[in-house]
């Protein structure tokens, strides 16, 4: 491959035995810009995780169990696939010593440490990217600007998260707190931009003090002059100045994050101060979401259930008398979302696939890999939106007339997962560790499992994946009121089909008792249950829920829909 015979010339004047290639920039934020991909260009991997390690002689990509598949059809000619945490990089790399060069923009002391060894590695930070050295393209800038949310949108100003954030200082005895992860930020000042092609994210830093002081480090050009008004105490500063105003501080205590602050940023910081062992606090505060913000999201739902549903309609009566591909099948998606005038624009890329499609844990459709929706197929979408007061992740495994009893037996099995989690008994101690169990017990009991965690935080008009709660097999933070997590199992056969539903929950409180209830709005597709293995529980959960969606969406339903909508949410 040609792009790696140029990467590995730089390999003797930079005296390096190999050179890392992330999937993030330097905001380390999930989605990044086409200009930015720089694991896509060296790869041919689009997914959003994963780093490559070229070495003199051999190529390896990590992923995650969501991507294996994926991986080994993008990049599999050139890289050798490794699972993690199944194999580590520092398994790979215990033969002999290794130099390995890379970007210190764009890693952080966190990612290194916990996949390399530093018995087998020694890591050498190059000033100058060296895909940027050999990639020729076009950068090209957004110039949209950054916006405050309104008062509609959100109960707690700026100040009293301001306030919060400079006890949080005082009381753990630190100066300063270098905020680097972009969705904290909008999050501080009640912010949103459009840096990132699925997430409001504005891209900036801030560096607050103890006293409230606070320096807002971006492209001054994305800062209208409202929100200079608007945030007078704040100083606005260009985000190449950066570096200079932190080496400028010196014998003070900081609290980074550390999982976006790059290497890069630490040494500054670490040259002249002391760092604390201490998260950045606003994770955990922008996981609970205000009474306010749980009944906007509500709302966002029920929008997003109406186009989803009436999609799912569409898809049904059409799929085998009009040509429909997973790409065109995502277009129409796309366009009944947008018919509501809040609906923004993706919450994620489309997961649209049918048959052996639907078992790529994250498949992206292109012209290559496009299918026709065909009878006897699963067709598995998951798909959401960003509304202006919320946001939405949902998946739906439709029957294309599929009469296949496995496919009914595994099906029946993963919904019995997503009750056994909606209807976990929630305690002040309840960890999403312990949940995961629950959503893999009746698959495990016929030798079966799947490859990704069973549920991830969500942001608010922000990010569609959001820590640091989640439902997988080591999360241990404990589940709160007002926290938000997806509820997601599955089950994948390999180049045949794959089956998941997805919902939104929320832990809600009554009196002393917790517990978790349902936040997105849309019928779970009945032809593929086996009603002998649901018990009489279980059938209630499926039928309360379907009473629900249907009195929530029927008033969006023409004459047509409402009798579909009916049909799709009778109870069994």
């Amino acid at each position: 491959m040609e792009k790696i015979k140029k990467l590995r010339k730089f390999f003797v004047t930079k005296k390096i035995d190999g050179y890392l290639v992330p999937k993030n920039d330097q905001f380390f934020s999930e989605y990044v810009s086409k200009h930015n991909d720089r694991l896509n260009y060296i790869s041919n991997f689009s997914g959003s995780f994963g780093f490559a390690l070229i070495l003199k002689n051999k190529n390896y990509l990590f992923v995650d169990g969501r991507y294996t598949n994926q991986a080994i059809n993008q990049s599999g000619k050139y890289f050798k696939i490794i699972t993690f945490p199944r194999k580590m990089p520092k398994d790979i790399l215990k033969n002999k010593k290794y130099i390995i060069g890379f970007d210190p923009k764009i890693f952080t002391k966190k990612i290194l440490s916990t996949f390399f060894n530093g018995k087998n590695c020694e890591f050498k930070s190059i000033k100058n990217n060296l895909i940027d050295e050999i990639w020729k393209r076009e950068i090209v800038s957004n110039k949209k600007k950054f916006f405050s949310l309104t008062n509609e949108s959100v109960d707690k100003n700026y100040r009293f998260k301001i306030k919060k954030i400079a006890d949080f200082l005082k009381k753990r005895k630190a100066d300063y707190q270098f905020i680097t992860a972009c969705e904290n930020n909008a999050w501080l000042l009640n912010i949103r931009g459009r840096d990132v092609i699925y997430s409001p994210i504005p891209f900036c830093y801030v560096l607050i003090d103890k006293n409230k002081n606070i320096s807002f480090f971006c492209n001054l050009k994305k800062i209208p002059s409202s929100l200079k008004r608007k945030f007078k105490q704040i100083s606005f500063i260009d985000i190449k100045f950066t570096e200079k105003i932190l080496s400028k501080i010196y014998k003070k205590k900081f609290i980074i994050d550390k999982n976006t602050c790059s290497y890069y940023f630490e040494n500054i910081i670490l040259k002249n101060n002391k760092i604390l062992n201490l998260d950045d606090p606003i994770y955990a505060l922008k996981a609970i979401k205000s009474k306010k913000e749980i009944k906007n999201i509500k709302i966002a739902h029920i929008y997003d259930g109406v186009a989803l549903t009436k999609y799912l309609f569409w898809l049904k009566k059409n799929f085998d008398k009009k040509k429909i591909t997973e790409i065109s099948g995502s277009q129409k998606l796309y366009k009944f979302r947008k018919k509501n005038k809040k609906f923004k624009f993706p919450s994620f890329p489309t997961i649209s696939g049918s048959g052996p499609n639907g078992a790529i844990v994250h498949y992206n459709a292109t012209k290559k890999t496009n299918r026709l929706l065909k009878k006897g197929d699963l067709y598995l979408v998951d798909s959401g939106g960003q509304y202006e007061f919320g946001t939405t992740d949902v998946t739906r495994t439709i029957s294309l007339k599929n009469s296949n009893s496995r496919v009914k037996n595994l099906f029946t099995r993963v919904l019995k997962g997503h009750i056994a989690v909606s209807e976990y008994k929630l305690n002040k101690n309840t960890s999403g560790s312990q949940i995961d169990l629950k959503a893999r017990k009746y698959l495990r009991q016929i030798g079966l499992d799947y490859s990704h965690g069973t549920g991830h935080g969500v942001g608010y008009f922000l990010n569609v994946h959001e820590g640091p709660h989640a439902i997988s097999k080591n999360n241990k933070i404990k589940f709160q009121e007002g926290m938000i997590v997806s509820n997601e199992p599955g089950y994948y056969q390999k180049n045949n089909f794959g089956i998941r539903i997805e919902n939104l929950i929320y832990v809600k409180k009554n009196g002393n008792k917790i517990f978790f209830e349902n936040l997105t709005m849309a019928p779970i597709d009945k032809e593929l249950i086996d009603k002998a293995l649901l018990n009489e529980k279980e059938k209630k959960w499926l039928n309360d829920y379907h009473s629900r969606v249907f009195l929530n969406l029927k008033n969006f339903m023409n004459k047509t829909e409402i009798i579909d909508l009916k049909r799709a949410c009778s109870t069994i």
